[in-house]
């Protein structure tokens, strides 16, 4: 340490000490039996000094024992006292500590950071009653000590003495004025103890001080409400509002009170108003559309939380979240292609809702906007590399589209990504298993799908799809059959499994099981071309040429652009 350095903290040791006056001992009220001699005293003023130095170094050890020393040459001073249970209790020495702040209130019981120091370690040792009287007796012997009396108030409320901490509070009003913490603590007693009337008085206090602050009257309201008394909440916020009508969020409060009621006219013009205000909180707004969208029905939402949701959008056209919580409603509603634009909108302002993007890909999905799903979730993939769903929409997307490069691409990266979460590596199986065979490789297909079985063995969607691949190719036609036969029985009435099953056992030449499956699959009236000409295949295998002939032409006015069922028709013969 450079010596100038020494020298300002030497400066302040000097400035700190010299409040205690060693040359005046006779007036600290000394224990001592013996008479301390001029010499003592200067002896431990030295010591004094030497520890206060090593104390503002924070070498409290060195400190310590200097303060010992100082107190063992003049035992009568209370400040050498209270420095040394202020070492103390830094060392986790509350017992000690205290004896030493006492011993300090014994010599001198006019200072009042001893009787702090006093009632802190009271507290931390859990002698609350002790600690109340250290400040009891402080604030009723000092002067200028009044700000206390929050401290001894606090006490007061851990002890569960809410009339002592009634009278404490009151000596705070009368010393410091009327005040919303003063007024606050004194309703939360006077409510502890079901005095509901006193804390309404109180309250009562702060609007007549303050008439037009509208958070006294909401809080006013907000314990009525707490107590059952919805009515006399509703007649406090109307009469409020009479002469505040710009006051948005008192209107907000009374307009849940009248919808709760049924006065639900009253209430949307309430809330009309504070929605149009575009200086109440949009945070509010969108919280409170978003309990109406989980609370009212579709109709109360179509009625009422709609019109608000458009006026918050209106009023707050730049705000994401506002669009949010419209889109939630269109979609709750069914709105499905409003939603999505207003998802949309939303995303335009912030992109970086990943939840947003997910709402917008499963609408367009609903929608069946496939093109527009591998274009949106491509963009939301630049924010988002490493969201495996993303990944998922992509791959569908290009999947359904035909892009089997493109879609085996984001599904095997989304399946990387999605290491830990089993049940969505399978749904990445199932649809690699189409994307390889699209590609006609055929073993990475088989492989995806035996991985998506090992998981899910009632996966449906992926033994139809399996089985139909492996008849198309005429492979492992008994595996196919199997799979697709256990598809038909837990879904008979599902049409597509019906006509795989049918071709599986059309492949294994079974022409009389096909025959009667496929009519099975025709009888549930959701059939396509597909169907048709199949049952037509089947029939001309049968050798009935001309009802295969008809088949094939409800076939081709199903799907006027198929040349091979021209073929078939025009040569009344099978092509494969």
């Amino acid at each position: 340490m450079g010596i100038r350095k020494y020298y300002i903290i030497f400066s302040i040791f000097c400035a700190l000490i010299s409040v205690v006056s060693f040359s005046d001992l006779s007036a600290q009220k000394v224990k001592s039996k013996d008479k301390v001699s001029e010499s003592e005293l200067r002896e431990a003023e030295f010591y004094f000094i030497e520890g206060e130095k090593y104390y503002i170094l924070e070498d409290y050890a060195k400190a310590l024992a200097l303060f010992q020393k100082s107190l063992e040459v003049a035992p009568g001073n209370a400040t050498v006292h209270f420095k040394i249970a202020t070492i103390l209790i830094k060392g986790n020495e509350p017992y000690k500590a205290l004896s030493h702040v006492l011993e300090a209130l014994k010599l001198d019981g006019n200072n009042k950071y001893f009787y702090v120091l006093a009632a802190d370690i009271y507290t931390q040792l859990g002698d609350f009653d002790k600690a109340s009287e250290v400040y009891e007796e402080m604030i009723g012997k000092l002067d200028d000590t009044d700000h206390y009396l929050f401290e001894l108030a606090a006490i007061y409320l851990y002890q569960q003495r809410y009339g002592d901490a009634l009278v404490v509070y009151d000596k705070i009003e009368k010393a410091y004025g009327m005040a919303e913490e003063i007024i606050t603590q004194k309703q939360k007693i006077y409510l502890q103890n079901n005095n509901l009337e006193k804390a309404l008085a109180e309250g009562q206090r702060l609007i007549n001080t303050y008439p037009e602050e509208e958070a006294y009257v909401l809080k006013q309201a907000e314990i009525l409400i707490s107590n059952d008394q919805n009515n006399e909440a509703a007649k406090y916020l109307e009469e409020f509002l009479k002469a505040n009508p710009a006051a948005t969020q008192s209107r907000l409060v009374l307009s849940e009170l009248q919808r709760k009621s049924g006065e639900v006219e009253k209430a949307i013009k309430n809330l009309e108003v504070a929605f149009n205000d575009p200086a109440l909180d949009v945070q509010n707004k969108v919280q409170l559309l978003a309990e109406y969208r989980v609370e009212l029905s579709q109709e109360e939402l179509k009625n009422f939380g709609l019109n608000l949701a458009e006026i918050l959008v209106s009023t707050h056209p730049d705000v994401a979240d506002a669009h949010i919580v419209y889109a939630d409603l269109l979609q709750t509603i069914g709105e499905h292609r409003k939603a999505k634009d207003a998802y949309m909108r939303s995303l335009e302002l912030d992109e970086s809702n990943f939840t947003v993007w997910q709402n917008v890909l499963q609408l367009l999905i609903e929608l069946n906007k496939m093109d527009s799903v591998a274009l949106v979730s491509g963009e939301a993939l630049e924010l988002f590399p490493n969201q495996g769903a993303l990944y998922y929409y992509n791959g569908a997307a290009n999947l359904q589209q035909k892009n089997y490069k493109e879609a085996i691409a984001a599904l095997e990266q989304g399946k990387r990504l999605s290491s830990a979460n089993l049940g969505l590596v399978s749904a990445f199986n199932s649809m690699l298993g189409d994307a390889y065979n699209g590609t006609r490789e055929y073993e990475k297909s088989d492989k995806a799908y035996e991985a998506a079985l090992d998981f899910d063995p009632e996966n449906y969607a992926v033994l139809n799809n399996y089985s139909y691949f492996l008849a198309l190719r005429k492979a492992n036609l008994e595996k196919a059959e199997k799979m697709s036969a256990k598809a038909v029985k837990d879904n008979p009435n599902n049409a597509t499994f019906l006509d795989t099953y049918a071709w599986v056992l059309y492949m294994r030449q079974k022409y009389k099981e096909a025959k009667k499956v496929m009519e099975q699959a025709i009888a549930t009236g959701e059939i396509s071309a597909v169907h048709y000409e199949h049952y037509g295949d089947i029939l001309y295998k049968l050798g009935d040429v001309d009802g295969a002939v008809k088949q094939w032409q409800v076939a081709k006015g199903l799907n006027p652009k198929s040349e091979v069922i021209d073929k078939k028709i025009a040569d009344r013969k099978l092509y494969e």
